[in-house]
C-alpha cells in the first residue's frame, strides 16, 4: 500500500488535484513500486525562494524542488519513504502560461519530474538528461497528459 500526500501550502485551490492524484498513483505503478511514502507539496513562489536559498544557494525562486530520504540504491525495502517533492503554484501557473499549455500539463510535468529525482534519476550530465525527460513523456504520454 502507498502512502501519498498532497499538501496544499497556499490559499489556491488546485482545480487540477484529482487528475495529479490519479497520475501520481499511475507513476508509483508504471514503475512498478509498492509501499512507498511521500509527499507533494504544493507552496508559493516566497517558499519557494527560501527554500532554494537554504538547500541550493540560489538565490530566487524555482519550479519545482525534491528532496530524497534516500539513496535509493535499494528498491526493494519493505516500507520506503521516498521524500518530499515541493512544487510552486506561481511558477507553475506562470510556466504555463509561457509554453502555451495548460496549468494539468504544466503540473503534471514538474509532479512527475520531482517523482523522477525522488527515484535516483538526476540530469546534470547529457545522457541522464536525455533518460530522465525521455521517461517523464512516456509517463505523462502513457497517462494521456499529452504536449
Amino acid at each position: 500500500m502507498n502512502d501519498i500526500s498532497f499538501i496544499n501550502q497556499t490559499d489556491k485551490k488546485i482545480e487540477e488535484m484529482k487528475v495529479l492524484e490519479e497520475l501520481i498513483n499511475f507513476a508509483v505503478s508504471y514503475e512498478k513500486l509498492d509501499n512507498v511514502i511521500f509527499n507533494i507539496v504544493f507552496i508559493d513562489d516566497n517558499q519557494m525562494h527560501k527554500l532554494n536559498k537554504q538547500y541550493r544557494g540560489v538565490d530566487k525562486t524555482t519550479d519545482v524542488l525534491s528532496f530524497a530520504f534516500e539513496d535509493n540504491e535499494d528498491l526493494k525495502e519493505e516500507v520506503r519513504m521516498l521524500g518530499e517533492i515541493y512544487i510552486s503554484l506561481d511558477k507553475a501557473y506562470e510556466q504555463a502560461v509561457s509554453y502555451g499549455h495548460s496549468n494539468l500539463r504544466e503540473l503534471s510535468f514538474l509532479m512527475i519530474h520531482g517523482f523522477l529525482h525522488l527515484l535516483g534519476y538526476d540530469h546534470m550530465e547529457d545522457q541522464e538528461e536525455k533518460e530522465m525527460f525521455d521517461r517523464q513523456e512516456v509517463i505523462l504520454n502513457e497517462f494521456g497528459i499529452k504536449r
